[in-house]
């Protein structure tokens, strides 16, 4: 079902961008890496992400860390992860295939600045073997290009 909400929002809104579907699992960050023979910062992950009663998206560097201190001046709260139940409400992916596409409604999503460095990113596709390659341009214009900066580097 959620493989099937990412094609068809992808044929709605960018009829130009197609699903890689792999016999591979991409549902980690390595795994996605691996697969796609890219750097971990390169795939663009998903969280899922509530701040006092508000739940809203984050797309970030694969090997970027949620930075508290950031991430609250960034969201105006502190930031807590959402379990795998609530991930799969609230966007119909389950976790390891989860992404900014194919959401069962409109919600707010945040693209964090350190995906900038990449001109192209690969963020999952609806499922554990799926992903789409864009660039970070258009990942901005498809999730509405909010950005903020709540995410540390690996050092």
């Amino acid at each position: 079902m959620s493989l099937a909400s990412v094609r068809d929002d992808l044929a709605a809104r960018a009829p130009d961008l197609h699903l890689i579907v792999t016999e591979a699992s991409t549902a980690t960050v390595q795994l996605a890496a691996d697969v796609h023979g890219v750097e971990p910062g390169q795939i663009a992950k998903t969280l899922c992400i509530r701040v006092k009663d508000e739940e809203f998206l984050l797309v970030t560097r694969g090997d970027a860390r949620l930075d508290n201190a950031r991430s609250k001046a960034a969201f105006g709260g502190r930031p807590r992860m959402l379990g795998a139940e609530d991930v799969l409400r609230l966007t119909s992916h389950a976790v390891g295939g989860v992404c900014p596409f194919g959401l069962p409604a409109p919600m707010k999503i945040f693209l964090d600045v350190s995906l900038k460095v990449y001109d192209i990113v690969i963020p999952a596709g609806g499922d554990t073997h799926s992903s789409v390659s864009l660039s970070v341009e258009r990942l901005a214009e498809l999730c509405g290009n909010q950005w903020v900066d709540a995410c540390q580097l690996p050092e």
